[in-house]
């Protein structure tokens, strides 16, 4: 009976303490409810929260109370408030007061609150996207700005440049404004040729005129619509081509000979038209005599290298004293 009597003692005081371990100093307005700070209830709205702040504020306020504990009061008060008026915290501390026993959970949800970012995720994801988008344009526009100035140091392009230049007039038109300083004679002229090149050169790749349509925000926008048009043109090649055995055109013939060997749509498409020829001649599409080209290019490869002078010591010095090989000279 002694033994019963002590059990029973333990859960009563065990009861006791429960309420109490649910608050958790540290933590929100540590040993005290911050419902009971303020004066309210776990079911009082948030705008009489807000009233009951402020009289509250007004009474402990260390400007107009003169007591010794009123800045402490206040800023329980204040931290209750700042804790209860927020959605987000006042679920959490709900949720400790009906979980006393998840302690570290408490801590976790506390201090994430704490120390997140406030802005929203949203924002910073649209910010993120922008900044790329705009680094991609301009990044595009120097590399092209690059290639026009390349190319307009090139005789053979600049060459014909000028002579279309003298077929439109526009050089003889542009000596004739006036008087001008042979600077500027020069300068103009060098914005002319660079504008027929412009609007002559068709340059492909990377090097390509920069569109808008290509930045990663247009294109996040229209990916639905990308999607749709892939899975229709999957969809028809699985139902000309597998299922009807219709013969390829020549832009499939293209696109599987692309694909065999691995270049992107713009590097395949910034190729030479008599090199496409040659594939096309070639028949390339098809699968063995691709492999067939294929590794009679490799053969080729090999055989220009063998007759190499570079390649050839580059090989007797791997050959001695490569990897593999130790020597004392080393």
């Amino acid at each position: 009976m002694a033994s019963w009597r002590w059990v029973c003692r333990l859960v009563c005081v065990l009861a006791t303490i429960a309420p109490v371990a649910s608050f958790i100093d540290g933590l929100y307005c540590g040993k005290d409810n911050c419902y009971d700070v303020l004066g309210v209830s776990r079911e009082t709205a948030r705008s009489e929260i807000s009233k009951a702040y402020r009289q509250l504020a007004r009474k402990y306020h260390p400007d107009k109370n003169k007591s010794p504990d009123a800045e402490e009061k206040f800023q329980k008060i204040a931290t209750a408030y700042e804790i209860l008026r927020d959605e987000e915290q006042r679920r959490d501390y709900d949720y400790m007061l009906d979980n006393p026993e998840e302690t570290y959970r408490h801590y976790y949800r506390y201090y994430r609150r704490q120390y997140a970012p406030k802005v929203d995720v949203r924002i910073v994801i649209t910010v993120t996207i922008t900044i790329i988008s705009v680094i991609q344009y301009f990044s595009w526009w120097t590399r092209y700005n690059s290639a026009i100035k390349y190319l307009v140091t090139v005789p053979k392009y600049r060459l014909k440049a000028l002579e279309i230049a003298k077929e439109d007039g526009l050089l003889d038109k542009s000596k004739k404004r006036g008087r001008r300083s042979k600077e500027e004679i020069r300068e103009e002229e060098e914005a002319t040729i660079r504008m027929i090149i412009e609007n002559n050169m068709d340059i492909r790749g990377g090097y390509s005129k920069p569109k808008v349509t290509d930045v990663l925000w247009v294109q996040l926008i229209v990916w639905p619509y990308y999607l749709i048009q892939y899975i229709i043109w999957y969809a028809r090649w699985i139902w000309k081509f597998n299922i009807k055995r219709e013969s390829y055109g020549t832009e499939e013939k293209h696109y599987i000979i692309r694909k065999y060997m691995g270049l992107s749509e713009g590097r395949y498409e910034a190729l030479d038209e008599s090199q496409k020829d040659e594939y096309m001649k070639k028949q390339l599409w098809i699968k063995e005599k691709f492999v067939a080209f294929k590794t009679e290019q490799e053969e080729a490869m090999k055989a220009k290298l063998a007759e190499n002078s570079k390649y050839k010591s580059y090989r007797r010095y791997m050959k001695s004293r490569g990897p593999g090989r130790m020597t004392f000279e080393d």
